[in-house]
């Protein structure tokens, strides 16, 4: 008689950062990390850029896994922030692109009047932000966060967020972005596939209701990320009830930005079924097999 083998579904993650926004590591060096943790599969998510897709796919073809080249576009609902996972999208779609472009300007601004806010208090200039960032990165709150640690202010970046950076601290302000709806749109029209990201985040609660999350899935929205450190466990069940009754999947994923965060690649997991249902939705670009991917 035939032994049956278990083989372990596969090591899928699909929420990381590289150097090219607030990540601290360059887009190579994030998939080498990926590859030495174990992970068959990893997806490249900077801010608004696709940027770091190159560097990745270049380390991506000399290792074992899969890289799911994708971007997490910045939208928003008034005050609230809520951000869209976008998987195998065209970089070069026009509206997509000129979409991020003028994100990537406003954060840009918007984080200079911050620096010059909190100047007024403390001793940081907009040349200590730019210390904090590589060449071409997306400039956001974490760079300030790291000035801020630099400048012996604040002790790491979640302390600056907690503190200087908060919403209440005087010096925030939010940026420009497009509706969440707007994102699923211009995500579907670049031939991605999007996904909410971290939709029950701790600080914020659950950040659309069940009549936005209607308007989304009919624009196209994909999936719901639901394992995330920053989810609620209330906030999980109702995610996964909505995927249950709109037909959406769930991920599973860390967030990891280097040191930037103490999240871990691969401390949260997305099963191969979300996965291949990306892969077979997707129609602006292709994931890039490493020699000996389980996922080939």
């Amino acid at each position: 008689m035939d032994s049956i083998v278990d083989v372990p579904d596969p090591f899928i993650d699909l929420h990381a950062h590289s150097s090219v926004s607030d990540g601290t590591e360059r887009p190579a060096e994030l998939v080498r990390a990926a590859a030495a943790a174990g992970l068959d599969a990893v997806a490249l998510t900077d801010h608004d850029t696709t940027a770091g897709w190159a560097d990745a796919s270049g380390s991506a073809r000399e290792l074992p896994l899969t890289l799911l080249p994708g971007l997490e576009l910045s939208t928003r609902i008034g005050f609230r922030s809520v951000h869209v996972l976008g998987y195998l999208v065209d970089p070069h779609d026009p509206g997509l692109v000129e979409e991020t472009d003028r994100i990537r300007s406003g954060r840009l601004s918007r984080a200079h009047r911050m620096v010059d806010r909190i100047g007024e208090d403390h001793p940081i200039t907009w040349a200590d932000v730019l210390a904090q960032a590589s060449p071409g990165a997306t400039i956001g709150r974490p760079h300030i966060a790291d000035a801020l640690v630099a400048r012996g202010l604040e002790s790491d970046r979640s302390a600056a967020f907690r503190g200087i950076l908060h919403p209440a601290s005087g010096y925030y302000e939010p940026h420009e972005a497009p509706s969440p709806l707007r994102g699923v749109e211009l995500i579907r029209q670049a031939g991605g596939v999007p996904v909410i990201a971290h939709p029950a985040a701790s600080s914020r609660g659950i950040v659309i209701d069940e009549p936005m999350l209607r308007d989304l899935v009919d624009a196209g929205l994909g999936g719901l990320e639901v394992d995330h450190r920053e989810n609620l466990a209330h906030g999980k069940r109702t995610l996964l009830d909505w995927a249950s009754r709109y037909g959406l999947f769930v991920t599973g994923s860390s967030d990891y930005h280097g040191t930037g965060k103490p999240n871990r690649l691969g401390e949260h997991r997305t099963a191969r079924v979300a996965f291949d249902a990306i892969l077979s939705e997707a129609t602006g670009s292709a994931p890039v097999v490493g020699p000996g991917s389980r996922l080939s």
